[in-house]
This record gives C-alpha cells, structure tokens and sequence, in this order.
C-alpha cells in the first residue's frame, strides 16, 4: 500500500516510499536477513496502515519505527513464527494503543477534562476518506484498515487487536456502512 498521501494542509503530496527510515536498522540486522526482507517488504505498508489509524504522518512513522525495533529486538523468537507479518502489524497496534492510553492520561491530569480534537487532525479530515475514517470508532477504523485495506484475515486481524475474529468482522462491517454514508455525494 504505498503511493501519494496528502498531509499538513492537505495540499501537498508526499510520496511514503520516502519516509522509509535510515539504512542503521538493516545493519543493525546484519545476519538476519529474514528480518531485512520483512523490513523492506512491509515497512511502508505498516506506516500506512498506522498513518490512517492516526491520522497523523509522524506518529505513524514513529510507531512503525517502533513496531520494528521491537520486532528486531525479539528477532530470534519471531523468525520462527508461522506469521512473521501479523506479529509486526499486531505489535504496531499494541504500540499506537499504549500511546493512545498514555496520551489521554496525560491530558486527563493536565486538564481534568477529556482531551479534545486537535487541529492538525481537522485540517486532515479535508480529505474525504480521511473524513470518512474519523467518523469510525477506534476499534471500527483499525478493524477495516486491517482487513480492507492491509488485507488481514479476520483471524490475523483479532490477533493484532487482541478481539475474537467474529468481533473484528463486526466492527469492520459497521465501519464499511459508515464509510460508504460518508462518501456518498
């Protein structure tokens, strides 16, 4: 899933094949080459997936970046994983959940109020699909990129959300009605 993704103002394109980072994470690999092929293959497909989840481009990377560290990190066990993949996605997932819970509890105590929607996200939701997503729940949008869009199965999919496989068909049923509401002219 790579290709042009309109960001900041949503004027100017950027092309997410550029956003892939620094060649330090392939030597870091040096005689784990399964890890540097599943890297280069999926890097750019988890930053998507992850952009659309966030909305935001540079918590995308950030999370992606870290999804692979992690995974790096662990390489010796995951290698030998029927599914290497589903468990980049599903850590991927556990990353931009944990910072969504520390996010929301950081403001929580800074405030005392829930956080609000903030502008760079609403400058985003110019685009229509964008538009579309943020109408979703968090569970809804994550269940339809997963296997719309990634191409999970529903299976891989509960995995990486930590959901039962009938729960992720659910969600992403509901989010399909609402996108399709929402993009209708």
């Amino acid at each position: 899933m790579t290709g042009a993704f309109l960001h900041g103002a949503m004027r100017e394109p950027i092309d997410i094949a550029e956003r892939v980072p620094p060649r330090e994470v392939f030597e870091a690999a040096e005689g784990a080459s399964s890890f540097g092929a599943l890297y280069a293959a999926r890097y750019r497909d988890v930053y998507a997936a992850m952009w659309l989840v966030t909305r935001n481009r540079y918590e995308a990377e950030e999370i992606a970046q870290d999804a692979f560290l992690k995974v790096l990190e662990r390489w010796d066990r995951i290698r030998a994983l029927e599914d290497p993949v589903g468990y980049v996605y599903t850590t991927a997932m556990n990353v931009w959940r944990s910072r969504a819970r520390r996010a929301a509890v950081a403001v929580r105590k800074a405030t005392h109020v829930f956080p609000i929607d903030d502008s760079i996200a609403a400058a985003e939701r110019r685009v229509d699909v964008v538009r579309a997503l943020a109408k979703l729940t968090a569970r809804q949008r994550a269940a339809v990129i997963l296997t719309d869009l990634v191409g999970l199965t529903s299976e891989e999919a509960g995995r990486a959300l930590g959901i039962r496989p009938s729960t992720v068909r659910v969600l992403a049923a509901r989010a399909r009605t609402v996108l399709k509401e929402g993009m209708e002219p």
